[in-house]
């Protein structure tokens, strides 16, 4: 008589291997890992990029290349003849005729190799972005639906490049001394929009796509709209404090609150057509873009408040953390003002306006997809 099977025994005697699940997840994947340490290199190159610009700037050393060779140009005068022909071309523009004449070789040198690192720079970023994205669409290792994104991430690198040239171009003729400060906030403008891609691909792929959509299911919808708000007013900020600093505004009217003693700058429409006084009139762009900072920090603190009712304890985090940010970079824009705009407190202005997009980004990442949490914390 056969022996009674239990109902949990496999009926041929045999154990059968555990289902295999995720394996169609698992195709899709690519190689999220390695695609977002390749994006986080880029996006710290970026971020150097930027800081570097900003030195550029104000070490007044972005006119000292006056030509674009985007592959020979890689080299830098490399004997006495070649400096010597470098500083007769930058002899010919209207920087060195006006601003500069009797410059020594050696002082030109110096204004030279920060302009050279600056374009260096950029060229380091293409190649490793090339390097990062062919070398993972040879390997197949794109996740699904990425391949676009990434693409797109290059293909804005080459227009900054060519941006930055026609910023450049603007302060070779006609009497100019500096760039065209609309040029200069484009320029910095565009190198914030790809730093914001990077930053956003990166919270991205911290999450499998199944996570992501779970998550995005409990979408805290207001919240999440008033951080893209938040985030097109402090880039409106940042176009503004670049204008700031093409024109040198931060060197004038060094007090505060008032300005030149009063609320309103004087003359801040005297030049003609009247649009110009909008980009080139230092008293009133310092004034636009002391307004758009009080403006700003007001919204943040209306957005704190109504982040303060997240149920998620990361939400409710991150949009502290952009408040106390904000704080800081106020702050420093004071002390920049006050003390006329030195180099080395502007340029950690320019690093707390970096650091505080990338933060608004992170606090509407969390509004947008929310993890799993307590609702206790959460303010009344």
């Amino acid at each position: 008589m056969s022996k009674k099977r239990s109902i949990f025994e496999e009926v041929d005697g045999t154990e059968k291997a555990a289902p295999v699940t995720g394996v169609i997840d698992a195709g899709k994947r690519g190689a999220r890992g390695a695609v977002r340490l390749w994006l986080i290199v880029l996006f710290a190159l970026v971020v150097v990029m930027i800081l570097v610009g900003g030195l550029t700037r104000l070490t007044d050393s972005g006119l000292s290349i006056t030509e674009w060779k985007p592959v020979t140009g890689a080299l830098p005068p490399l004997n006495e003849a070649a400096w010597l022909a470098e500083f007769a071309k930058y002899k010919e523009i209207p920087e060195y005729q006006l601003q500069n004449k009797g410059m020594e070789l050696s002082e030109f040198q110096f204004i030279y190799w920060w302009e050279w690192g600056h374009r260096q720079l950029g060229r380091v970023i293409g190649l490793v972005w090339a390097i990062g994205f062919f070398g993972f669409l040879a390997a197949r290792a794109i996740p699904t639906g990425w391949t676009t994104r990434l693409l797109g991430v290059g293909l804005l690198g080459g227009l900054q490049g060519a941006v930055g040239w026609w910023m450049v171009s603007s302060g070779l003729s006609n009497g100019m001394l500096d760039v065209a400060s609309y040029r200069l906030a484009t320029h910095l403008g565009l190198a914030f929009v790809i730093l914001g891609f990077l930053a956003w691909y990166i919270f991205e792929l911290k999450c499998e796509e199944r996570q992501l959509m779970q998550c995005r299911r409990n979408r805290e919808a207001k919240l999440f709209s008033m951080g893209t708000g938040l985030l097109h007013f402090a880039f409106l900020q940042i176009l503004l404090g670049a204008l700031v600093a093409g024109i040198d505004a931060g060197r004038t009217y060094n007090d505060w609150p008032l300005m030149a003693g009063g609320f309103f700058p004087p003359y801040p429409f005297d030049l003609e057509p009247i649009w110009r006084n909008f980009f080139e009139n230092a008293g009133l762009v310092q004034f636009m873009h002391r307004i758009a900072g009080y403006l700003l920090f007001i919204f943040g603190i209306i957005i704190w408040r109504r982040a303060r009712r997240s149920p998620n304890s990361a939400t409710r985090g991150a949009f502290s953390v952009v408040l106390a940010v904000m704080c800081l970079q106020m702050l420093l824009g004071i002390f920049t003002v006050l003390y006329s705009a030195p180099w080395h407190i502007a340029i950690v202005h320019q690093l707390g306006a970096v650091a505080l997009w990338v933060l608004i980004l992170r606090a509407r990442f969390y509004a947008g997809y929310p993890t799993a949490d307590s609702l206790r914390g959460a303010a009344k």
